[in-house]
């Protein structure tokens, strides 16, 4: 096993020696200005008033160095006051009289000068030396950046003193026990290669955002307790040509010195889409660094215990080369937590959280159908900032339920001001959206409506499934596109065809996307049924973009008199929904104007008397 080697320590010659360069400097420059400072204390008087004085008897001393005159009254030991005399002429040709104090005349002194001459030839010179010496240390730097562009960005973890585990981890048990493996084979890998066993080259890490794939491979490093390199696959790709691919022959050399180790590409869709698209030609950059970890996961070099983790949400857009055996010939699925899992997940993240004994986490848990462990931590960080902010000391149900409201649905918006029209209007909507949800067989049970504004939309019609689901029938979606017309066929019903408004255009724009996908994806069509006409978005194959649809014109008309089918279909069904339950209608709109938010209880207390009509069945 690879120990932990110590990073060198920076060399710090050419610090002192900068250092030490400019304190010279500052010193010989505080030198030069302490000579001239004693001179500059001297308190400057005429010569003329000197002359007086020293007439009158008020001056003891008079020194005379060339022009300069320095002064000392009677009573001072040393010169307090200085002046200037006209040159080439003495103090008594000026006016004064002799006896009268003590001359001295003291020999002109040169080192001023001196000094001041040699500044002015020296400071230049020790300037440009200092300028001089900066461009050369920035092209110092400059060069071994440019050496070092080519190295791998990888942070090695892996080795540090607190480890992530299979334990710290909640839930994904199926994706830990395909990890085992590499664990096992990492701690020890003569019991596999005795029996002539290859470990697989690369882990390939599929999963929607959030599910915990980077965590993952933490994980694994921590139990084989090896070095684990860690880099993004954005991280590979510059615009200089051969920079990515250098990048990833360090890195597999790094990996290779510390092996058994592992190498962990995260999004490594960045780097590893599909070769042909043409965009860049034969040499794009992010082809040759492909082609440099196709060669260096399954190459001539083979005998290195050194293994690849991968994390993406686009495995569809991956180079068919990575996939095959002898490289990412193994793929884990994260798949999105269960309910029990969910539970788990909150139980960690509210672990280091007080909570209040009345807290129930599994209640939380059967809300968050289809929240990925992101999803699930940041509520439990959302509901310990809302207590906080109410300056509560524990965690309760209320903070855990407006945690999750905020998340799924997005912040109340109790600021913005509605006039009694669109609160009218955004009560008899959403109760259209409530009712048919409530009398349709197959569509989930309300859980709250509400017409405060959230997020982006005026109000609110929450549903949530009871349980969690695999699958979705054709009779579900069906409702759930009744359902969403509701909030429309309401306006139609209250204010007649000139009064609907464009507060449904999120739910048709819903309607429509559920209806495509029932007919093209999911082949739930009446005329196209069993027939899937998959539409390649991606762009990914430069051939493929002038053929966007692969079904003919004939057959894009027919999915569209599918969907407009479907659309019409639920349409009526709400509107039948409606008309037989206008009391109820009524009521639930009341109530919404009144209360402004009914939980799930409530309104069932107020479509207790509702009914499915007749021809509102599906047969």
């Amino acid at each position: 096993m690879a120990t932990k080697q110590k990073q060198p320590k920076k060399p710090i010659s050419n610090i002192i020696r900068l250092t030490l360069f400019w304190v010279i400097l500052v010193l010989g420059v505080l030198m030069f200005m302490g000579l001239n400072a004693q001179d500059t204390k001297l308190k400057e008087v005429p010569i003329s008033s000197v002359i007086d004085r020293a007439n009158k008897g008020e001056i003891a001393k008079i020194q005379i160095q060339g022009s300069d005159v320095k002064v000392t009254p009677k009573g001072q030991d040393k010169p307090t006051e200085r002046s200037i005399k006209e040159a080439g002429s003495s103090l008594y040709e000026q006016g004064l009289l002799h006896g009268k104090t003590s001359v001295e005349v003291l020999p002109p002194s040169t080192t001023s000068d001196t000094l001041w001459n040699l500044a002015i030839i020296i400071v230049p010179v020790l300037l440009i030396g200092a300028l001089f010496m900066f461009m050369m240390r920035q092209a110092q730097g400059q060069n071994n950046q440019a050496m070092g562009f080519g190295k791998s960005k990888a942070k090695l973890y892996g080795l540090d003193k607190e480890r992530v585990v299979f334990d710290d981890i909640a839930g994904n048990d199926a994706a830990k026990q395909d990890l085992e493996e590499v664990v096992d084979f990492l701690k020890h890998p003569k019991k596999y290669q005795a029996l002539g066993a290859k470990i697989p080259k690369g882990v390939l890490l599929v999963g929607n955002p959030g599910t915990g794939k980077t965590m993952l491979a933490r994980a694994v490093a921590g139990e084989a307790n090896v070095p684990f390199f860690s880099i993004s696959g954005s991280e590979f790709v510059e615009m200089f040509v051969g920079v990515g691919a250098s990048r990833v022959r360090d890195l597999f050399a790094k990996a290779k010195k510390n092996s058994p180790a592992i190498i962990f590409i995260d999004e490594i869709d960045a780097v590893g889409r599909k070769r042909g698209s043409g965009m860049g030609g034969g040499h794009d950059e992010r082809e040759q660094t492909l082609n440099q970890i196709l060669v260096e996961m399954d190459g001539f070099d083979t005998g290195t215990n050194v293994i690849v983790l991968a994390a993406t949400n686009r495995a569809d857009v991956l180079d068919p080369a990575l996939l095959r055996p002898g490289r990412f010939d193994r793929r884990t699925n994260i798949m999105l937590p269960e309910r029990k899992d969910r539970e788990a997940i909150l139980k960690v993240h509210f672990k280091k959280k007080p909570t209040e004994a009345s807290v129930d986490l599994d209640k939380l848990a059967a809300k968050t159908a289809g929240s990925s462990g992101a999803d699930l931590a940041n509520i439990a960080n959302e509901s310990a900032i809302i207590a906080a902010r109410r300056n509560a000391k524990k965690i309760s149900n209320d903070d855990l339920t407006e945690a999750f409201e905020k998340v799924a649905i997005g912040p109340e918006r109790k600021a913005k001001v509605m006039n009694d029209k669109e609160k009218e209007l955004t009560a008899y909507h959403e109760a259209g959206h409530a009712i048919v949800g409530h009398v349709l067989p197959d569509s989930d049970p309300v859980h709250k409506v509400t017409i405060i504004p959230r997020g982006g939309t005026g109000g609110v019609t929450w549903f949530l499934p009871p349980e969690d689901k695999s699958y979705t029938n054709v009779y579900e979606f069906k409702d759930i596109l009744a359902r969403a017309l509701g909030g429309r066929i309401a306006e139609k019903i209250k204010y007649g065809d000139d009064g609907i408004t464009t507060g449904a255009g999120s739910d048709l724009r819903k309607a429509t996307e559920i209806a495509r996908d029932m007919v093209i994806e999911q082949g739930m069509g009446k005329k196209l049924r069993d027939q899937v006409f998959h539409e390649d978005n991606g762009g990914m194959v430069f051939d493929k973009i002038t053929h966007e649809r692969p079904y003919s014109n004939e057959t894009a008309k027919e999915i569209d008199a599918e969907v407009e089918t479907l659309i019409k279909e639920a349409a009526r069904r709400a509107e039948d929904v409606l008309q037989a339950n206008l009391a109820g209608l009524e009521a639930l709109a009341v109530a919404l104007l009144e209360q402004e938010t009914l939980e799930e209880q409530a309104v069932e207390e107020v479509l207790l008397d509702t009914k499915l009509p007749e021809s509102a069945r599906l047969h």
